[in-house]
């Protein structure tokens, strides 16, 4: 019972931490990705604009098709590795593998990495 409980909070903290992000970021999370809070902070100390990163197991391919959908500008082609888009300030970009900046590892997954730059 406890185990569902704690399941269920942590499922529930996943939702408005993406929903929080899409609010401050203006850009939809990619459905069922997992907020990376260690990345999100490395990405953010680089860029300096507000920053939160997630990763999902789907390919770069269907996560930029869902981008495209939402209609935000490509930049460049997509290619199995990676992908990058542009609404406004806010960058995404869509990485797989990627390498994982605490541990130093490769990571096999999908990256998505949202961006707002400072204006």
């Amino acid at each position: 019972m406890k185990l569902k409980v704690f399941v269920a909070t942590l499922a529930c903290l996943a939702a408005i931490g993406a929903a929080n992000a899409e609010e401050r970021l203006g850009v939809t999370v990619y459905p069922g990705a997992k907020y990376d809070a260690d990345t999100s902070k490395a990405v953010k100390e680089m860029t300096q604009g507000e920053t939160a990163c997630f990763t999902t197991a789907d390919p770069v391919a269907k996560v930029a098709a869902f981008y495209r959908t939402q209609g935000l500008k490509a930049i460049g082609d997509a290619t199995g590795e990676g992908a990058m888009f542009k609404k406004g300030a806010v960058d995404v970009t869509i990485q797989s593998p990627w390498m994982n900046m605490k541990s130093g590892a490769m990571m096999k997954d999908t990256l998505v990495s949202i961006v707002k730059q400072p204006q």
